[in-house]
């Protein structure tokens, strides 16, 4: 997996855990893309900048790595064949875009883990890139991962048929892990269960839920039981909570460690609102960048093993979790 050898780095998540304890993740990529002047507000949101701006998408994966990310996801989250074909892009040209996300962060990451091997930093680990597939309500682009809420006419079938070639495509191009993120249902979790399977997917795999409640998925869904059947794939090594406030997380990693033995990612948002009617942020007059903090060495004790931000989180926030939990 991936393009340079990695002496003194290593193989999977797990070692990286087993030797840490406590790994960084990176935070918010959309957010980070929107502070460099892109304008997102597009159903493609972050993987727009894969046509019209590759070279930000570098820039965005080198601050993440220099403010101290230990795994790096990739600008994929909404990236689909269907979306891109949507746009007028050909099949093979869609295939492409989603291959081009991982090479960014994989070119990225070598090229800044060389530049530490040449400081001679013996102690920095490797940082591992993790190719990110978003709900098929991020396809929709309506708000829909936030509930879970497809139609009556959703099945599993059908989110088999939407999300195998893009899983495909993915981990065939050399990430070090796959993050299948913002999942609102049991159901859709199962149609990536199975699609591990059917597909025999050899690229281990993290499956991050939401909550809106700090009890159930977003769909409903109980927490608890969702991550169990998590629990019994044996292609699922870790298991994680993102794109939630970040008060609701250590509830919820005391739910999952009672259900799992497996690894726990958490990426919450950084506590202000949103609004998926009007896709904006609702500005809070607290400082959410510091009640972020507090929570960070909590989240810890409580078995989280894997820390980061999901949206409005930045640089400073991957430095700031760094700080505590080291």
């Amino acid at each position: 997996m991936g393009s340079d050898a990695r002496p003194g780095g290593f193989d999977c998540l797990e070692e990286l855990v087993r030797h840490k304890g406590c790994v960084v993740k990176d935070g918010g990529f959309a957010t980070q893309l929107e502070k460099h002047g892109a304008l997102l507000n597009d159903p493609l949101w972050s993987a727009l900048c894969l046509i019209t701006n590759p070279g930000l998408i570098a820039k965005v994966h080198w601050e993440y790595l220099e403010s101290g990310a230990e795994v790096l996801v990739t600008s994929s989250y909404q990236a689909t064949l269907q979306g891109f074909q949507s746009r007028g892009i050909s099949l093979e040209e869609s295939e492409a875009l989603l291959r081009k996300s991982v090479t960014l962060a994989c070119e990225a990451r070598d090229r800044f883990w060389r530049t530490k091997r040449a400081q001679g930093a013996e102690r920095f680990n490797r940082p591992l890139v993790a190719a990110s597939i978003g709900s098929y309500g991020a396809f929709l682009a309506d708000g829909s991962e936030y509930s879970g809420d497809y139609g009556p006419g959703m099945t599993l079938k059908k989110l088999k048929d939407f999300h195998r070639r893009r899983l495909q495509i993915l981990s065939s191009c050399g990430p070090d892990l796959l993050a299948i993120e913002t999942i609102p249902s049991k159901l859709e979790a199962q149609a990536f269960i199975e699609l591990l399977g059917e597909e025999d997917i050899d690229v281990p795999a993290w499956i991050a839920f939401s909550s809106k409640d700090g009890k159930n998925v977003v769909s409903g869904d109980n927490f608890s039981e969702s991550i169990a059947m998590l629990d019994k794939c044996d292609k699922v090594v870790a298991v994680g909570i993102n794109c939630c406030p970040p008060h609701f997380v250590e509830g919820l990693i005391h739910e999952a460690r009672k259900a799992t033995s497996k690894t726990i990612v958490v990426y919450p948002n950084s506590g202000e609102q949103y609004d998926p009617k009007t896709k904006l942020w609702k500005v809070q007059e607290r400082n959410c960048e510091k009640d972020f903090m507090a929570f960070v060495k909590n989240w810890k004790r409580a078995g989280a093993n894997v820390i980061g931000g999901c949206c409005r989180t930045t640089p400073d926030t991957v430095r700031g979790i760094c700080s505590a939990i080291f």
